[in-house]
């Protein structure tokens, strides 16, 4: 059994038929207790729902406090390869983009990590384009055995690997994996991957699976907010949350909220997510699932993940890069998307200080929780 099977007996008109039936009313009814279910998701997810963001964050503050205290955790990510052979029309990372490439040497990774480690930090993740024979397995392998002599904790987000790929990454020390299915929906899916291996659906739908089975304790799932029906899709990745909370228990899993900004040569975004739609759906997945992590990237500007923090945010990125190289020698015509939040580390950090919270560099609690499990 895998997740695929769960998915595919939902009925998803079932599912919009209910989203569009919540009132009030019933959002009234469930917004006073103490503890959520899954059941209560749709609920808080939905249209009506919005009416009740106060109510929703003073609850998914005091589960953020109860079960995180007032920790944020840092991380910095660092892209080794832009070589693509996907078509995704929403990645400036595309095949057809005419962008300059560059996949890093591994004296040019292991200076971007000496100056990343410089800044403090010890939690990286390391990403790819979709690229195999550019950023091909025996690659990734040193790569991930050099951050290993600079981080404590390192993570990956590249393309999709068979048993035995994860299986080489994990024994090289890969902690992690963070891999966005993007979206849940078929159609949409095959829309927005119409060429190369991204759009074989289940095999990355599936992939998340592979790493857990072989070890790696550390999984972050999402979806790219702005690609479709946000609500039935935020809808879907709980699912998919409870399906992986059940079967590997032993992980530690994170949800993260990418949100399309702008689409490289000006297209159209087809679903606008806007800052309160965001903030819904954090709010809904910290209250249903207390004890995962959520993660909110620099995609976002500094006031929003600023604001966002205290409501059930744990895991941020500071000083980020979007383009191979760029910590050493930065070009934005290069990167995959635009960072808004461009505050360095350490402005990160005293942001974090001054309302009354405590930056991380290292999130222990998920190595803690990733053994107690096991053992």
């Amino acid at each position: 059994m895998s997740f695929n099977d769960v998915l595919s007996r939902i009925d998803i008109d079932f599912v919009n038929d209910k989203l569009n039936s919540i009132t009030s009313n019933d959002i009234e009814e469930i917004i006073n207790r103490n503890s959520f279910s899954f059941s209560d998701f749709l609920y808080l997810a939905s249209k009506p729902a919005e009416n009740f963001l106060e109510e929703m964050a003073k609850k998914a503050r005091r589960l953020t406090l109860q079960h995180f205290g007032r920790t944020i955790s840092l991380y910095i990510p660092l892209y080794l390869s832009n070589y693509c052979l996907n078509s995704c029309i929403y990645c400036g990372f595309r095949h057809d983009n005419d962008i300059p490439r560059k996949t890093l040497g591994l004296p040019e990774i292991e200076r971007e990590m000496q100056l990343i480690a410089e800044k403090g930090f010890t939690q990286i993740l390391l990403l790819t384009g979709e690229h195999p024979h550019e950023a091909p397995l025996s690659y990734l392998v040193e790569a991930v055995k050099l951050a290993k002599k600079y981080f404590a904790l390192v993570t990956i987000e590249i393309y999709p690997l068979d048993y035995q790929g994860y299986r080489a990454l994990h024994e090289a020390g890969v902690d992690g994996i963070t891999l966005y299915q993007e979206t849940y929906d078929r159609k949409v899916y095959s829309e927005m991957h119409g060429t190369g291996p991204k759009s074989d659906y289940l095999f990355r739908l599936d992939a998340i699976e592979r790493s857990a089975k072989v070890g790696i304790r550390n999984i972050g799932i999402g979806i790219l907010l702005g690609l479709s029906d946000f609500r039935l899709d935020a809808y879907l990745l709980a699912c998919h949350a409870v399906y992986l909370l059940k079967h590997y228990w032993q992980s530690f899993l994170s949800i993260s909220f990418p949100r399309l900004k702008e689409i490289p040569g000006g297209l159209n975004i087809p679903y606008i997510v806007t800052d309160r739609n965001l903030t819904q759906l954090i709010l809904a997945f910290r209250l249903v699932f207390p004890e995962i992590g959520l993660v909110i990237s620099t995609r976002e500007s500094a006031e929003l993940r600023d604001n966002l923090l205290p409501l059930g945010i744990t895991r941020i990125s500071a000083g980020s890069h979007t383009e191979p190289g760029g910590y050493s020698a930065p070009d934005i015509k290069s990167a995959q998307f635009y960072v808004e939040d461009r505050r360095s580390p350490m402005e990160v950090v005293s942001k974090i200080k001054s309302i009354g919270y405590d930056p991380v560099w290292l999130d222990w609690s998920s190595e803690f929780s990733s053994k107690d499990r096991q053992d």
